[in-house]
């Protein structure tokens, strides 16, 4: 495990507008993670691209969805929540993660009733209590991830994004300009028990390449 003697050579890594995006976060940790992160994202991406991480260009597109300027063919996505942080690298698709660490929360039922479509609410409210904070978060991370993928963020709507309470790799229904349910695949990621965390893309997902790290070195 790094220490912050890691701290210089992450942030070498990084190109200026990524560097400009860590100065402006007043927290030290949560500066310390996003150089981390981004640093490490480059260093799984160089041997793919054949590039020194530091020579690879990201740019973002107009809803804000990073991508490889030189490599499009290439997709990636991150995901970060509490000590712990998801990336996963593929090509010739679309693909989001969401990782979220479980915890209480007191608005459950208002999000619920704002996020998530009648099925999906039906199917939680049934639970037992002891199963519902966990039960949240799978829903929560398999939404986050769909809307992740097509590039377009929260402002897709999660209540849009419909998942199968009987077979939670399926979607039931999706906005109408994102194609069919059938041509997206949900994975749910094991990350412990703390945490829930899930893969949305467009493609088989044996092809994706995921990289779950617990814990930041910094």
């Amino acid at each position: 495990m790094a220490d912050d003697d890691a701290y210089p050579h992450f942030w070498r890594l990084l190109d200026e507008n990524e560097r400009a995006q860590a100065e402006k976060m007043k927290g030290v940790l949560q500066h310390k993670r996003y150089v981390e992160i981004h640093a490490r994202l480059r260093q799984l991406l160089s041997p793919l691209l054949n590039l020194t991480p530091e020579k690879i260009r990201i740019d973002k597109t107009e809803f804000g969805k990073p991508y490889l300027v030189d490599h499009p063919e290439w997709v990636f996505n991150l995901s970060h929540s509490g000590s712990a942080f998801l990336i996963a690298i593929t090509n010739q698709c679309q693909l989001g993660v969401d990782i979220e660490l479980c915890k209480p929360r007191a608005d459950f039922s208002s999000l619920v009733k704002k996020c998530f479509a009648e099925q999906e609410r039906d199917y939680w409210q049934q639970l037992p209590d002891n199963q519902k904070i966990a039960e949240f978060y799978r829903f929560w991370t398999r939404k986050e991830a769909f809307v992740k993928a097509t590039g377009r963020g929260l402002a897709l709507g999660l209540k849009q994004c419909v998942v199968n309470p009987q077979q939670p790799s399926e979607f039931l229904s999706i906005p109408v300009d994102c194609g069919l349910p059938s041509t997206w695949h949900i994975v749910d990621i094991g990350t412990g028990q703390d945490f829930c965390s899930a893969l949305v893309t467009d493609k088989v997902i044996s092809a994706v390449q995921v990289k779950n790290l617990n814990d930041f070195s910094l």
